[in-house]
């Protein structure tokens, strides 16, 4: 569609076609300057919008206005009403208080006089400023227009901005549990700007692609059957996770077909859906977005350009993601290659499950959550040197064994200490900490209270309530409520207080890990 202004003709068959409206706040404490406003921007639309109208007869409704209305494109604004000074009261409130740079404020007074052009130019962030005398209707057609398109302008600027925020939020955070999904939606929000501010999108792929545990896709193709809406704003933003036939027209369905088939970029009157083919087994994604006009040329050169880009990042954020997955996996399974109880337990599985409940529970950031659960298989790496018939043995121990035992913390710390990785760090870390007790009478170095890593303490509590409840080549598993007494009785001895009060409170929770993954074999 044509930029231009466009009067809309008595033939009822030149049908113009509306994409949305441009609010427009009239603020004038006479009601005929109101109706001949509205009289004389009544028959016009830009890039395929018309205008709304809202009104308002004194500052304090204006200011209500604005503070109900976040989307107001332009505001006509009278300078004397209720006050000499109540538009320009208004015109501060918006600015100062509210913190509304988009909308254009054009102020109109029929008593210029009173507020001198150059002293109100000056000292108030306005756009213009007219008197009502010289402002004909053709002149207010000429105003308006100029106002919405850089009002239009300053908001694809700011979806831009908001766009490239999200996108880096996610790149610095890429491995907390939501980047992906806060790196889809800049996404969105970006190609939205490229198009022209769009507020409807939606990014669309496979279950596989949307979930990286998911087992890859081994003939790199799609049916549209199990494409779902991953990330998506506007009418889409509640369409997460519902499948795409189910969440689109029937319309944009046969648009989507289309673009699978041609594998293409195929545009329609105000909708594009983009085929990103990709280089990995997680299949091709598709983008939809509702276009509020025609798209040029070099709007569709970007498009190409964008669709490219992304499907490479989505890629890489999915390797990136692999990578760790892969990384925990190995820390897991030399956890369990380092214990004495064999392939038959899953304690690490549990003890690194009820970290995480843990951690969340009381407060850890999300990134501190992330490295415990890695890391927690790993606590018990030094375990391997205990002889099992110690840890068998039903009589007293002797010196050499109780030192053999020790050794083990120690040991374990040696093994991981040099390792530059986070998560290695911290199983160092909890490898020599987590004998240590609250009341200081723990091993290696007889630490106490709050100098013991609030992870370790965490390791601590939660291996000793899995070696209770579960049985072990030493003992058999002790019911619940001697598991919650013992633990209990240690509370503020063996350990952290805030840590016993959580678990007993929320017992069910890290029983529900107890019955989800049970030891394969009993031990003999």
């Amino acid at each position: 569609m044509s930029d231009d202004l466009l009067f809309i003709e008595d033939d009822e068959d030149d049908v113009v076609e509306e994409l949305g409206t441009w609010k427009i706040l009239i603020v004038d404490d006479e009601p005929e300057v109101h109706a001949i406003t509205k009289l004389a921007l009544n028959d016009f639309f830009l890039n395929g919008k018309t205008l709304e109208f809202i009104s308002a007869y004194s500052g304090d409704e204006a200011k209500r206005c604005f503070r109900e209305h976040d989307d107001i494109a332009v505001v006509l604004l009278d300078v004397v009403m209720e006050s000499d000074d109540a538009g320009l009261l208004v015109a501060e409130y918006v600015r100062n208080e509210l913190d509304n740079h988009f909308t254009r404020i054009i102020l109109r007074t029929g008593q210029p006089g009173q507020a001198p052009e150059k002293d109100v130019i000056i000292n108030y962030d306005i756009n213009d400023y007219k008197s009502k005398t010289e402002l004909t209707a053709q002149k207010l057609f000429t105003v308006i227009i100029a106002a919405l398109r850089s009002y239009r302008d300053i908001i694809v600027i700011e979806e831009s901005r908001a766009g490239l925020e999200k996108i880096i939020d996610a790149s610095v955070d890429l491995f907390s549990s939501n980047s992906l999904e806060k790196f889809m939606q800049g996404i969105i929000q970006q190609l939205a700007s490229i198009l022209g501010c769009s507020k409807d999108a939606a990014y669309i792929t496979t279950a596989v692609a949307a979930t990286p545990d998911a087992s890859p896709n081994p003939t790199n193709t799609l049916d549209l059957n199990e494409l779902y809406v991953f990330a998506g704003n506007g009418e889409y933003s509640d369409k997460e996770g519902v499948l795409l036939k189910d969440a689109v027209s029937p319309e944009e369905y046969e648009l989507c077909k289309r673009a699978m088939r041609e594998r293409e970029i195929v545009y329609a009157e105000d909708h594009v859906v983009a085929y990103c083919n990709s280089k990995t087994q997680n299949g091709a994604l598709l983008y939809l977005s509702g276009l509020p006009r025609r798209i040029g040329e070099n709007d569709k050169h970007l498009v190409r350009r964008f669709s490219n880009s992304v499907q490479l990042a989505f890629d890489n954020v999915l390797k990136t993601i692999d990578v760790e997955n892969t990384q925990r996996e190995i820390i897991e399974r030399l956890g369990r290659a380092m214990e004495h109880d064999g392939q038959g337990s899953n304690h690490i599985v549990r003890m690194s499950a009820m970290a995480e409940i843990m951690g969340c529970g009381i407060g850890m950031s999300e990134n501190d959550v992330r490295l415990l659960k890695h890391a927690i298989p790993l606590h018990d790496v030094g375990n391997s040197r205990v002889p099992v018939t110690i840890l068998r043995k039903t009589e007293p121990l002797t010196e050499d064994e109780i030192f053999a035992i020790r050794q083990h913390a120690e040991f374990g710390y040696q093994i991981l200490k040099d390792s530059s990785r986070p998560t290695i760090q911290l199983a160092a870390t909890l490898a020599r900490q987590h004998h240590e007790r609250w009341d200081g009478k723990g091993y290696p170095e007889g630490l106490q209270g709050r100098d013991i890593l609030l992870q370790s303490r965490i390791a601590t509590l939660l291996d000793v309530f899995d070696a209770l409840i579960n049985t072990r080549p030493y003992k058999t598993a002790w019911p619940l409520d001697k598991v919650e007494k013992v633990i209990n009785e240690e509370r503020g001895r063996h350990f952290d207080p805030q840590l016993v009060d959580y678990l007993l409170t929320h017992i069910e929770k890290f029983m529900a890990i107890q019955h989800q993954h049970p030891d394969i074999r009993e031990y003999v």
